[in-house]
């Protein structure tokens, strides 16, 4: 069964086109309200917690679920803006019934979104969206007055995350003596990311921390690392750190200029873990994931497995195999012996741990691993076009997929959050790899 809002990572679009309007965003608050209020125990009370990035139309989105909520009989406590990972860690900390993020991610400011955490601080399961569908489709109603939830403000909402990443990295091990520059996209973590690496001993030079609610994302962060890489460049800082507009993704560059992937710190993560004796059984990565990076993993004695693109379905895969690493290119990375979900500080600090302990620099400790060049271009999709069915498309994936037998890859999927069709194609020489990709995006209809 399709779910009707749901995508791969909560609901998200266009604010002002359904669903991200106030009438929908009321709705959803009280149906997620009514279907928590089933699992309550009697005589208590649902209460869940809302954060949000620095978006402008976080206030409106918040006001909208605040007041369905309330409707619904749930208690809500508001902590403002916060790193995804952030809301995920204080409502398990905080014994809450659920946690709201409102943020669209690396999206730019015109698009919002919610997603949804459980009491473990994990993402929803599939059986809970449901249900809050299925509880949209009936008419709104409201508790009556005594009944009706209350508002509340965390006020330490932000300090409480700070001493939670920085437990994270080792007691032993401090960051004195590096210079960093810290990226914070303009988003959520403007205010939080910088204090974490300086209270821990480092010398940070921040940059996207003046979010004006319309420049989340807009030329800085984990997606436009150009910004970061010229900034460490200009200060001579030993290493720079990236992230997205709710602080979810991690991409680093080190003192050259070289910028390293989510692949390549999934590599980082997976050899430190193995060199401290640590059992890990495998790792998760994506079906984007680079071979290269696979093959190094694999000479470590380590399983690897790919998961559906999404930092859900790398959770999911992780809890059903009972690994704890994963992660994918775009650098969502997940320690599920640091933290529930994925995290972009706390997987910064385990890269750092890495680099401190051994005394090597990103580059020494990949050494030996070299990416193959990996070709993703993104098409819109014209409205009515059915890429899946589309024959003439279908023989040219096939026929590229024969050339690159043995030597390369090719993915072709929808994405998960916008209406486009995504074009992968890996092998060891770029030239080659950017003349298959455009051998097939050119038979898309683009709109």
């Amino acid at each position: 069964m399709k779910k009707q809002y749901f995508g791969t990572d909560g609901i998200r679009g266009e604010v002002g086109q359904f669903p991200i309007v106030p009438e929908f965003m009321t709705r959803l608050g009280y149906a997620a309200g009514k279907v928590l209020s089933k699992d309550a125990k009697p005589g208590e009370r649902s209460k869940v917690l809302i954060g949000k990035d620095t978006r402008i139309s976080g206030y409106l989105l918040e006001a909208a679920l605040e007041a369905g909520f309330a409707a619904a009989g749930v208690d809500v406590m508001l902590c403002g803006p916060m790193p995804t990972p952030g809301v995920a860690y204080l409502t398990k900390a905080l014994r809450l019934s659920a946690g709201v993020v409102i943020s669209a991610s690396h999206n730019p400011y015109q698009d919002n979104g919610i997603k949804f955490f459980s009491a473990n601080g994990d993402k929803l399961s599939d059986d809970f969206e449901f249900a809050i569908e299925a509880e949209l489709e009936k008419p709104m109603g409201c508790v009556s007055s005594q009944e009706l939830g209350k508002v509340f403000r965390l006020d330490d909402a932000a300090g409480r995350y700070i001493e939670f990443c920085k437990s994270t990295f080792p007691g032993d091990l401090n960051l004195k003596g590096m210079k960093l520059v810290v990226d914070c996209a303009n988003g959520a973590a403007y205010h939080i990311a910088p204090y974490i690496f300086h209270e821990l001993g480092a010398e940070v030079i921040s940059i996207g921390v003046s979010p004006d609610g319309r420049n989340i994302n807009d030329g800085c962060g984990a997606t436009a690392p150009a910004a970061l890489i010229a900034k460490v460049k200009e200060t001579k800082a030993d290493l720079g750190i990236a992230l997205d507009g709710d602080a979810d993704r991690l991409q680093m560059v080190d003192a050259l200029g070289r910028l390293f992937n989510g692949d390549e710190l999934l590599y980082v993560l997976a050899k430190d873990r193995v060199d401290r004796g640590q059992k890990l059984g495998g790792i998760i990565g994506t079906l984007m994931t680079n071979l290269a990076v696979e093959n190094a993993i694999k000479s470590l004695g380590i399983e690897f497995e790919r998961a559906n693109v999404g930092d859900r379905y790398v959770l999911e895969l992780l809890k059903q195999k009972g690994w704890i690493i994963g992660g994918e290119g775009s650098g969502h990375l997940l320690c599920l012996d640091q933290h529930s979900t994925g995290d972009g500080t706390i997987a910064a600090l385990q890269v750092l741990a890495a680099m401190k302990k051994n005394k090597k620099s990103l580059a020494q400790l990949l050494e030996g691993v070299n990416v193959f060049p990996q070709v993703l271009l993104n098409i819109r999709l014209k409205p009515g076009y059915d890429w899946k069915a589309d024959q003439s498309l279908a023989k040219q994936i096939a026929k590229v997929e024969d050339e690159l037998k043995g030597i390369g890859r090719v993915l072709i999927r929808a994405s998960g959050t916008e209406p486009l069709v995504r074009v992968m194609v890996e092998t060891q020489n770029a030239d080659t790899a950017m003349n298959a990709a455009k051998s097939i995006a050119n038979l898309i209809p683009a709109s």
